[in-house]
Parts: structure tokens; sequence; C-alpha cells
């Protein structure tokens, strides 16, 4: 039997790991029936809506991110890997074709890495391979602009470091991703999410008074967020950052 400390078995573990370092990527099996329904009708409306206009001007920059955008949104809601594959590769050309002719667009990067980590749910052995090229995205977006979406490649970082297998095997590490998770709360406090990584990290690391302290800070923020971030696009991230934080609060207060 295969142990974790075979390749092919550490292969296995990074394509799970994968999946929950992406942004929403654990939502669709945390949130309820009507909440997932509800986001995907949009994220396909938004894929459909950014792919006529991506393909009426591909050379626009605002489109490619966009449309790439839009096909990662799109592809959380696959309910196969071929789908999921097809939507990732659909974005990830429109972000090389981007950052081939302009570096300097963050989003660029950053819907690049989002993509290749979509491909990377789908992947066996490929998942380690890409990403080396995530991080390098990732970490080229956060110099261009660590607030995009709220504070994306931060957050995004934080979770990639936290998450995969650490050295020989890949990049993980508690040391690098600290900083990137609590700069994503500096640049982007009302963003619950980034609170909630936080939180989870701190747990992990075995620091309950910091995970305790940060689910204040979470709860603070909770109902100006509620408002702020509302209608379909947001139905299912609520459902999900709901169930996340009373888990959190449940093992803080264990």
């Amino acid at each position: 039997m295969a142990t974790f400390n075979s390749e092919p078995a550490r292969a296995a573990k990074w394509s799970a790991i994968t999946a929950a370092f992406l942004i929403l990527a654990a939502s669709n099996l945390l949130a309820g029936d009507a909440p997932w329904k509800i986001s995907a009708a949009f994220a396909k409306s938004e894929f459909q809506r950014a792919q006529t206009q991506f393909q009426s001007d591909a050379k626009n920059p605002t489109n490619a991110w966009q449309f790439a955008r839009a096909a990662f949104d799109f592809a959380e809601f696959s309910t196969n890997n071929l789908q999921r594959a097809d939507l990732a590769r659909q974005g990830i050309a429109a972000c090389r074709a981007l950052v081939a002719h302009k570096p300097n667009i963050a989003a660029g990067h950053y819907y690049l890495a989002m993509n290749l980590g979509q491909l990377a749910r789908t992947e066996f052995l490929g998942a380690l391979r890409m990403v080396r090229e995530m991080e390098r995205e990732f970490l080229a977006a956060a110099v261009l602009d660590a607030r995009l979406d709220h504070a994306g490649p931060e957050r995004s970082l934080g979770l990639l470091y936290a998450e995969a297998p650490g050295w020989p095997v890949s990049i993980g590490s508690q040391h690098k991703a600290r900083p990137f998770a609590e700069r994503a709360v500096q640049f982007a406090p009302d963003y619950p999410e980034n609170q909630l990584n936080l939180i989870e990290s701190y747990l992990k690391w075995g620091e309950p008074d910091a995970a305790k302290k940060q689910l204040s800070a979470l709860d603070a923020i909770w109902p100006v967020a509620r408002t702020n971030l509302t209608g379909a696009k947001w139905e299912q991230s609520w459902e999900n950052w709901a169930t996340r934080r009373n888990a959190a609060r449940q093992q803080i207060e264990k």
C-alpha cells in the first residue's frame, strides 16, 4: 500500500491540498443546495458575458483578465474534471497572452495563477509541477497590486505556503505563510475570507489565543461585510464563511 512517504502519494495529497487552498474551492462542499444553485447560475451568466466580450476584442487587457476571472469562477461549479480543466485552460490561455504583452497588469498574473490552481485540481502528478509557476505568478501580482481582489495575491500566497508540502517535496512553509496571511487581513480587513484563513492558520499552528483575538475581529466586521457583499455572487460564500466561523468558534471554545 502506498503511503505519503512515496512520491505518487505525495502528489495525490498535493492535488487535494491545491483544491483546499483555492479561494472558494471548499465552498461547493460546505454550501447548501440553494446558495450553490444561485451562485452557479450567476457564475455561468458572468462567464458567458465575459466570453462574448473577450471574443469581441481579445487584445483588450481588461477583457482578457475578466474572462479569466469568469472562467475560474465558473470552474468552481464544474461537475467533472473535464469541464473544470477546459475552463481553466481557457483562462490560462487568455492570461498567458496578456502577461506576454502587458506584464505590468497584476490581474493577468493573478488569474493565471488561479486558473493554474483549477487545472491542478484535475491533475495527479501534474499538480506538483504547477505549484512553482503558481507561486511565481502570485508573487508578481503581489508586487504589482497586493490589494487586488480583496488582497487576493497575499491571501493566496498565505494559503499556498501554509497548505503545500514542505521541502524537499514542495514550497510549504509556515514561516513564509504567516506574513502573507497577516498582510491579507491588514490590506483587506473587511473581507471575511482573509480573517477566516488567518484564524484557521493560527489554530493549525497551535496558537489559540491569537485565533480567539482574530475571531473577535471577524465578529466585528461581519455586519459591515454582510451589508457590502450582497447578491447572487456572494450567496455561496456567505454559506461557506458562516460554516467555517462556527467551526472555528467551537474549536476555540474547546
